[in-house]
């Protein structure tokens, strides 16, 4: 009567136990547990009583995977279905797996799926067009924003093998197109001759 778990020899089943310390009652607790969902998922529908509920309504398959998904066992056989030494109850899960999508046919999954990322790949290409056009809008913009007036600097230039003062590369600071046309009087004021002294 003093027992805390209820009875002599129960396991506490709360605690998860390697597939080494399993006893003999353990592993055919599992393979009842799963055989029982495989018989209660393999039960044929009822053709009355799916036509007596309205459309939309959740058939009683669906609801019972729901159940399992809300109890956590989707999760438990993912586990199963994929840890290496759990591999003794891959025909039970495969079983199972495959009166889960027994109403369903592979065209409608395939599509079920390509639907949702269809739609999601659909709307992140609307997105990103429609900030390409808000940019290229304000890039718009801002040309227009711009003053009208060019700039009259055109860049300066060294002229290599051209000595100015002091032995010096000769500096140019008008554009390159003026470049045939340079003297050494580019930019002075001309001299000015008093008109007694110009030549006749």
């Amino acid at each position: 009567a003093g027992d805390p778990q209820g009875a002599v020899g129960v396991p506490d089943s709360s605690v998860p136990q390697d597939w080494e310390q399993r006893q003999e009652e353990d592993t055919l607790l599992i393979e009842r547990i799963l055989l029982l969902v495989r018989n209660v998922l393999h039960v044929p529908p009822e053709p009355v009583e799916e036509q007596q509920g309205v459309d939309g309504d959740a058939s009683v398959h669906d609801r019972v995977l729901w159940a399992l998904h809300i109890s956590g066992m989707d999760d438990l056989l993912k586990f199963l279905a994929s840890a290496q030494v759990e591999q003794q109850w891959a025909l039970h899960v495969l079983e199972i797996i495959s009166l889960m999508f027994r109403d369903q046919s592979p065209e409608e999954l395939a599509a079920l799926g390509q639907g949702t990322a269809g739609a999601e790949h659909g709307e992140d290409t609307r997105e990103l067009e429609t900030l390409r056009q808000r940019e290229l809008a304000e890039k718009r913009a801002r040309a227009l924003q711009r003053p009208s007036r060019h700039s009259r600097f055109g860049g300066s230039y060294v002229l290599q093998g051209l000595k100015s003062i002091g032995e010096r590369d000769v500096v140019f600071h008008k554009g390159l197109h003026n470049l045939k046309s340079y003297t050494h009087d580019l930019g002075k004021e001309p001299r000015r001759v008093p008109r007694h002294r110009q030549a006749a």
